[in-house]
């Protein structure tokens, strides 16, 4: 894979593809794949999903239901003081929401003031847990104890796949809060 991405191997013919589907209990996945084989890497992601009790959708069918955004995560373990330290500095930047839970803070932003508000948080002494444009889902859903199981071994097998650049999902997962 790092031969295909640095071009030593072929890797000048290599294509950005973005795959819709559902996984168990109708989980909504956006797979984004980086390939120098399209025919293989739509036959790999399909067998993933099936396998694990999903299916391939048709462009569009799953992406309505997320919003590309910038998105920076602070551990701010629910001190009020530092989630208004990160509040303040992120609305000084330019962000357009900060969500406060679960112990962090979750600043959003549009992607193309993503790289200002960013800087504007480490100039301002922040140091954020995860950083980055992604597609975040507009409504969460719940997974039903049954699936939990199937979904994670999708995600797992999803993310093992060499073409598979980044897996978005729906699912309001336990670890997830």
């Amino acid at each position: 894979a790092i031969k295909r991405g640095s071009g030593a191997d072929g890797g000048a013919d290599m294509q950005e593809l973005r795959y819709e589907g559902y996984g168990p209990a109708g989980i909504a996945l956006i797979i984004d794949c980086f390939t120098d084989n399209p025919t293989r890497t739509v036959a790999d992601v399909r067998h993933a999903l099936t396998k694990h009790g999903g299916n391939l959708g048709t462009s569009g069918s799953v992406s309505f239901q997320f919003s590309r955004c910038g998105e920076l995560v602070f551990a701010t373990g629910n001190k009020p003081a530092a989630e208004e330290s990160v509040l303040e500095a992120a609305l000084e930047a330019g962000a357009d929401d900060v969500i406060n839970e679960h112990g962090e803070s979750i600043v959003l932003c549009a992607p193309e003031h993503f790289e200002t508000v960013q800087q504007a948080l480490i100039d301002a002494g922040l140091s954020a847990v995860h950083a980055g444009v992604v597609m975040r889902p507009n409504n969460r859903v719940e997974v039903p104890e049954d699936a939990l199981e199937p979904l994670h071994d999708l995600l797992d097998k999803l993310d093992s796949l060499d073409d598979v650049s980044e897996v978005s999902h729906n699912a309001l997962l336990p670890a997830d809060g």
